[in-house]
């Protein structure tokens, strides 16, 4: 992720512009080839290029719900943090219901 952050620093991107790379596939690291229009006139600008290809594959202009790259990692801590503890108390309840078997079960 932090690749992305950093691409989005380097070429000037905003979220949305981020986001619709990331959908595409796009590599942050092989960004710098695709922004290369001052000395190759002919290629579009990265910020047109990559809404154009967004366009063509997915019919709209932009998603329908931006979210920065911040507010993501924020979002998968935090619903990694809820399955570990989903799992942990999954875990203990299942133990509970071992022992209380093995004592009405001798």
């Amino acid at each position: 992720m932090q690749a992305w952050i950093d691409a989005r620093k380097r070429h000037g991107l905003s979220h949305a512009q981020v986001q619709m790379a990331r959908e595409l596939g796009m590599n942050p690291n092989r960004l710098g080839k695709l922004d290369n229009h001052d000395q190759e006139p002919w290629k579009m600008p990265l910020r047109q290029y990559i809404q154009h290809l967004y366009f063509k594959r997915f019919g709209k202009e932009h998603p329908d719900a931006v979210v920065s790259i911040e507010e993501k990692i924020c979002r998968d801590a935090a619903k990694k943090t809820q399955k570990r503890e989903a799992k942990l108390l999954r875990k203990q309840t299942e133990a509970l219901e071992a022992k209380e078997s093995e004592v009405h079960h001798p």
